[in-house]
């Protein structure tokens, strides 16, 4: 089962979709913003953006939350945060 939601502004002239862990699958801005020839390329642009930054906060959250945890010892295969 695939967890979709959108999330809408400017009145609905941009929607985009992420999934269930947070990531942007999908973007879509309306072509009045912009110069049709370029709305795909600008759409896959910001998806991939979003993606990245997504990327190095869950980074940055498990270096602080291993840091914070210091020598606590868990289970094999248990990570954090939980």
């Amino acid at each position: 089962m695939r967890c979709l939601r959108a999330g809408t502004s400017g009145g609905g002239m941009v929607t985009a979709t992420l999934n269930g862990k947070g990531e942007m699958r999908k973007l879509e801005i309306d072509p009045g913003l912009m110069k049709p020839e370029e709305k795909e390329v600008v759409e896959d642009l910001v998806t991939a953006a979003v993606n990245d930054a997504r990327a190095k906060v869950d980074a940055m959250v498990q270096e602080k939350t291993q840091e914070m945890m210091g020598g606590l010892q868990l289970p094999p295969g248990m990570k954090l945060p939980f």
